[in-house]
């Protein structure tokens, strides 16, 4: 019994020395550890007897499979006068194809496990499939239908656009909806694809015919304007067929819609403040910012590890200024929306009303240090922060199958994921000041506000940021919907 209890309380002895060097040191915080080195499997690029390029990644881990196929035309490239008519045209895609109407399309894909949707974004328009390895080949005979033999209904036409117009209607009375558009609507302006919705404004989606949508699918679903991305438990050898099976006799039908390139961007101006009147808004949405840079920047990467100092992420100063350390808001944030034309960047967040001149203040003061040499650990702390999140990119078919995408339109090197983290890692505090100084200009930069001018506007007035503009919801979006039109 005595060793017993000997052989006790050493045991004991020995488990409290082990926690006790266990117990966690919680006078610092903890050490992040090397950026993960991300591996991928090789993109092997093939193509169809038409020309359509195929690009595809195995991955054996579950039995799916992600198809996209990607039309290299978007919002961006919507003609004069049509803003919207390329989200419009690819939404009508799933609307009735081949011999189903809509319904039987659902129901088709349903009964396949699948997921099939199209949607465009301002670069690019896209069907997308989801599909079991084992259902692929009869899923992707609904998604060639969808893809290259729409029959645009006039009856699903009337009611994706009465849908738009609601949202339009809805639009009106958000505040954040309406920050966010009179932002693009003041740096862009009317004329500019990037001055409007995706959708378009409600004049232009009341006026949209089944023969627009048609013209601008003829222009842009073309072979020579598309690309196939396969991710998933297939390979080569099996997938190819059914490729081209389905696609391989698609033809083109004319010459594809050309990129809209050549848009002329709008010169800076000394600053400016806009006020657009929502009266009794609990909140006021700021919106501060200009036109920013392309995709093609050759200062991808240090503009992304500055931005992520300034406003990219929850411990960025921008956050931890506004929200965490004054109150004024649930976030606050900056972006360079970098799209192929130069998209803008923008510091937002939604305030107190009674708070907005403060909010103001502290924007514009980071907005400033920004330019100043960023301290080493800060600069360490983003640049992690972007390596050790950038492989969460990949997780999934279709995380890999988006980023693919991005490669396509945006004509990324073949080395351009592998060696992402490496480039981020190599950017210099130099870097940083460089490119914030080039790029964040606050004394040219449009401050758009949304909320109640009666009481805001006194406040705004005294900071003396520059020359004060009124604008109504009908400068945002435009005259109101005719309602049942």
């Amino acid at each position: 019994m005595k060793r017993f209890a000997i052989a006790l309380v050493g045991g004991l002895f020995t488990i409290l020395t082990i926690v006790h060097a266990q117990t966690p040191d919680r006078s610092k915080p903890p050490q992040s550890g090397p950026p993960p080195v991300l591996k991928l499997p090789a993109i092997q690029k093939r193509m169809l007897t038409n020309g359509l390029p195929v690009w595809i990644v195995e991955r054996h881990e579950v039995p799916v499979v992600h198809v996209n196929l990607v039309v290299l035309s978007g919002t961006g490239d919507d003609p004069a006068g049509k803003f919207g008519v390329a989200n419009l045209t690819a939404s009508m895609l799933t609307e009735g194809a081949g011999s189903r109407s809509a319904l039987a399309i659902a129901d088709a894909v349903d009964f396949l496990g699948a997921d099939l949707d199209a949607n465009s974004g301002s670069d690019q328009s896209a069907v997308r499939l989801n599909v079991p390895v084992a259902r692929l080949a009869e899923a992707l005979t609904v998604m060639a239908d969808v893809a290259l033999r729409p029959t645009f209904p006039d009856a699903e036409l009337a009611r994706l656009k009465a849908q738009r117009i609601t949202g339009v209607i809805q639009a009106r009375d958000n505040p954040e909806a309406i920050g966010q558009l009179g932002f693009a609507r003041v740096v862009y302006g009317t004329t500019h694809r990037y001055g409007t919705a995706l959708t378009g404004t409600a004049q232009t989606i009341q006026a949209f015919t089944v023969s627009d949508v048609r013209a601008f699918y003829a222009s842009a679903y073309q072979p020579g304007n598309a690309a196939l991305i396969v991710v998933g438990d297939v390979t080569p050898a099996r997938v190819m067929p059914l490729l081209e099976t389905n696609f391989g006799k698609w033809r083109p039908t004319g010459q594809p819609v050309p990129h809209n390139l050549l848009r002329t961007e709008p010169e800076r101006q000394p600053r400016q403040v806009y006020i657009i009147d929502k009266p009794g808004a609990p909140q006021s949405q700021v919106r501060i910012g200009w036109v920013g840079v392309p995709r093609s920047t050759p200062d991808y990467f240090p503009i992304t590890v500055m931005n992520t100092v300034l406003g990219g992420s929850f411990s960025s100063r921008l956050n931890l200024n506004l929200r965490e350390k004054h109150g004024y808001t649930y976030g606050a944030q900056s972006q360079f929306d970098m799209r192929l034309g130069a998209g803008p960047f923008v510091a937002s967040a939604g305030v107190q009303t009674d708070k907005t001149a403060d909010a103001l203040k502290e924007f514009f003061a980071e907005l400033e240090a920004i330019k100043q040499a960023v301290p080493a650990d800060e600069l360490a702390r983003a640049k992690h922060y972007v390596s050790l999140r950038y492989p969460l990119g990949f997780e999934t078919t279709g995380n890999i199958a988006t980023r693919l995408e991005q490669a396509l339109v945006y004509r990324l090197p073949d080395d351009y994921f592998s060696t992402y983290v490496q480039k981020i890692e190599s950017v210099t505090g130099a870097d940083v000041q460089r490119v914030a100084q080039k790029y964040v200009q606050p004394a040219r930069f449009a401050v758009v506000i949304a909320g109640d001018r009666s009481a805001i506007e006194p406040t705004i007035q005294s900071l003396g940021l520059g020359p004060i503009k009124i604008m109504t919801i009908d400068d945002v979006f435009g005259p109101p919907p005719t309602v049942g039109k």
